[in-house]
């Protein structure tokens, strides 16, 4: 089914990094099940109210995997489908920017999460580099503030309470909505608005793939559900076809 498919839209989550040493967040040893503290620091009510919490989340950034990690076979497997010429599009709801270090076009990904790389203030939408920051953490700074006018510091990542951009939402559905196969990987389908794109694309006539190694609330929906290791099966499931 695949392999007949011009044009596939593919949803990717944490489970696809997780080869390359990134932890997820909701797995048996997700970062938020092994430390359910760690989670307050994803909440942009609290992360802005509390400087407790930003400190935490400084300390969390500066020892991220994110920064060492490498891409892995699940993200080399996406780069060839776009190199075939078959890939519609590729949603991640990630914030490592694994997808583009492996070669996948800014193009063809749309971050639902924003990223990580980038800081923004709460105040006067400055932006800066995440290393710009970091470095203000190294030397001694636990809660680094805007040098603009001093307004709270963080991530381009979204946060939970924070809306995604209406734009990067809009490019998301639109690709749903006009593929021939829709694949989630290492995703677990419980964050809204990125779970609905699966239902949406289903309604458009596109068959569904879920490629994730727990289930998700979206399985009946899917053609096919596959539970095996992401950097084993995707690369083939994602081959180009024969001929």
């Amino acid at each position: 089914m695949l392999g007949a498919s011009r044009a596939i839209t593919v949803l990717t989550g944490a489970g696809i990094s997780t080869d390359s040493g990134i932890p997820d967040c909701r797995g048996p040893r997700g970062r938020w099940t092994l430390d359910p503290g760690a989670g307050a620091t994803s909440k942009l009510a609290d992360y802005l109210s509390d400087p407790g919490v930003r400190a935490r989340a400084w300390r969390d950034r500066l020892v991220s995997p994110v920064w060492s990690a490498r891409p892995n076979a699940g993200h080399r497997a996406l780069v060839d489908l776009e190199r075939q010429g078959r890939l519609r599009a590729l949603l991640t709801q990630n914030i490592d920017r694994l997808h583009q270090r492996a070669g996948s076009s800014e193009e063809a990904v749309v971050e639902l999460h924003g990223s990580m790389f980038g800081v923004r203030c709460w105040s006067c939408d400055a932006r800066a580099t995440m290393t710009e920051a970091l470095e203000a953490v190294r030397a001694g700074d636990p809660d680094p503030h805007c040098p603009a006018c001093g307004g709270v510091l963080g991530s381009t990542a979204v946060s939970f309470g924070q809306p995604l951009d209406p734009a990067v939402l809009a490019r998301a559905e639109q690709a749903a909505t006009d593929c021939d196969a829709f694949v989630a990987v290492g995703t677990t389908l419980r964050v809204n608005p990125a779970a609905a794109l699966v239902p949406r694309a289903l309604e458009a006539g596109a068959a569904v793939v879920i490629v994730n190694a727990d289930p998700t609330p979206h399985d009946a929906l899917a053609e096919a559900v596959v539970r095996a290791p992401i950097g084993e099966v995707l690369p083939r499931l994602l081959a180009a076809p024969e001929g």
